[in-house]
């Protein structure tokens, strides 16, 4: 088994790809017709992705797409001073590493497991191959990346103009939407990160969203207790992402 540089995965036994039709949550593999799935099934294999652990470094070849299951993937974007930010999320609704599609074969950026756990991967070879019969997993791949660069120029937008609490409440629930339950497990550092803040303004922030009752804040543990009222008092970046998602 190949080993991505930064990470520890763990591939499933070979047996277990008779149950992949049954068994996965990739709304991209979900959404082919099962003559497109059953061709495509023999390059795929499932993998564990371990919470923090890099599926790609930036400038790294990419090797593997990754089809996320219950695993979030975040893209993030370094400066030479060792400056981080997010710049989107990639979960069951697509697949991480699409610039292959666009005939570039490297990442720009790092990306990092964020939920976890689970996605099934192929070699970008053999996803090229069936990418290229023009065939539903090509219109369904194109699709997922024009979502994706919806996602990128919202978040952009978000970043500019609206406060650290509309923020946080948005990027919670994109995590909520990719996992399996309300409680998520993110540090300090990792929101710092994502929402590209200072940690105790991070912190502040997290704290009024507890204070109006949408969530319960620990270190290191978020859970969302109300995810109506969450969805009333966030912005509207968030809605309309998720609608191009749907669309």
């Amino acid at each position: 088994m190949h080993r991505q540089k930064g990470s520890s995965l763990n591939v499933s036994e070979g047996s277990q790809k008779k149950d992949l039709r049954r068994s996965t949550k990739n709304y991209i593999l979900n959404a082919l017709p099962d003559e497109d799935y059953e061709r495509l099934l023999p390059s795929l294999e499932y993998v564990e992705l371990p919470l923090g652990k890099f599926i790609y470094h930036a400038e790294e070849k990419i090797k593997h797409v990754y089809f996320p299951e219950n695993a979030m993937v975040s893209v993030i974007a370094n400066t030479p001073q060792g400056q981080s930010v997010e710049v989107g999320v990639i979960g069951r609704e697509g697949a991480t590493g699409l610039s292959v599609l666009l005939g570039v074969d490297t990442m720009l950026n790092d990306a990092i497991i964020q939920l976890f756990n689970g996605a099934f991967r192929i070699k970008t070879e053999d996803l090229l191959k069936e990418f290229m019969r023009a065939g539903a997993l090509h219109n369904l791949l194109l699709r997922s990346l024009h979502s994706y660069i919806a996602q990128i120029s919202q978040t952009a937008l978000c970043n500019r103009l609206h406060s650290t609490e509309e923020r946080l409440a948005r990027w919670l629930l994109m995590c909520r939407d990719r996992s399996e339950g309300d409680n998520l497990k993110l540090t300090q550092e990792f929101l710092s990160i994502m929402l590209g803040a200072q940690r105790a303004t991070v912190t502040i922030a997290a704290i009024n969203l507890q204070a109006a009752g949408y969530i319960k804040y620990s270190r290191g543990k978020v859970k969302i207790v109300d995810r109506e009222g969450l969805e009333d008092f966030v912005c509207d970046c968030y809605q309309i992402v998720a609608d191009e998602i749907k669309r």
